[in-house]
């Protein structure tokens, strides 16, 4: 349990933390990337344990690439926030959207957190398990009323499954579909509630269909744990008079047009007056 791991019939593509290990009909480890956004289940011989070396070099290659985009980011932010502030008088005042983040990571909770704060976004995050969100998440967004919403955890497709319409073939997109429906009865309009859903190889086409403005993953394809907060920060950054464009968020991201894909949304940035005096 808690061992890191990689796949040898999938050539060692993605890292995995040991979450259980159960007896049937072989012994086999249920497994969650490290910070691919995707649940598995593997023979314990088709496992190889990582070497401290291997985890070194992994998650030094890895913590540069995300440092890359979140510089990137940033940048993006801090250049809107100073065009705004030379258009704005000494008595006026800026906001970014304000984002509700579901995960059922604890240790993404953590890495998303640590990126909303570096981008300046104000972000509630919840640790709600992927079967419970369709129940939990419709009051937390009626208590929170935030600006963006995001719906995500872990998904996978099922091995072997060949129907990639078919919702039951997924891990968990049913449950990340079913969320966003209900939310989207309380609030139908897609520019008042911004909505990402889903996690690694979900089901886009049920996301958007349910009403999401983005979602995972076209390609059917993993995605990053910090994608959905890139996404974010690209919407909470755009002035509230304009479209985002969906290849601007695209590029923004990580994993790109195989792993996320959209529909043109209005952005969440507003500016006000006068600023407060207290």
């Amino acid at each position: 349990m808690g061992d890191i791991v990689a796949r040898r019939s999938y050539n060692f593509d993605v890292l995995f933390k040991i979450c259980a290990i159960l007896d049937k009909p072989v012994p086999t480890a249920l497994l969650k990337g490290i910070d691919m956004r995707v649940e598995a289940s593997a023979p314990l011989d088709d496992l190889i344990k990582v070497t401290p070396d291997m985890m070194n070099r992994y998650t030094r290659e890895m913590s540069m690439k995300c440092e890359r985009y979140l510089r990137k980011c940033i940048s993006g932010s801090a250049a809107r926030m100073r065009s705004a502030f030379r258009a704005m008088r000494a008595d006026t005042f800026a906001r970014p959207g304000r984002v509700l983040h579901i995960d059922s990571d604890e240790d993404y909770i953590d890495m998303c957190m640590g990126a909303y704060k570096r981008l300046g976004i104000d972000a509630v995050l919840k640790l709600i398990p992927e079967n419970r969100q369709p129940d939990t998440v419709p009051a937390l967004v009626k208590d929170y009323l935030p600006d963006i919403l995001v719906i995500t955890g872990h998904d996978a497709m099922g091995k072997n499954k060949k129907n990639i319409a078919d919702i039951n073939n997924y891990r968990n997109s049913n449950y990340f579909v079913e969320t966003v429906e209900r939310v989207r009865r309380y609030i139908p309009s897609l520019d008042e509630l911004v909505i990402f859903a889903g996690a690694c190889q979900s089901n886009y086409e049920a996301l958007l269909h349910a009403g999401a403005n983005f979602a995972s993953s076209p390609g059917r394809v993993m995605i990053h744990a910090l994608d959905p907060v890139f996404i974010c920060q690209k919407v909470a950054y755009t002035d509230i008079n304009t479209i985002v464009q969906v290849k601007d968020v695209l590029e923004s991201t990580i994993t790109g047009a195989q792993g996320i894909g959209g529909v043109q949304t209005r952005g969440k940035y507003r500016e006000g007056m006068p600023k407060g005096k207290y």
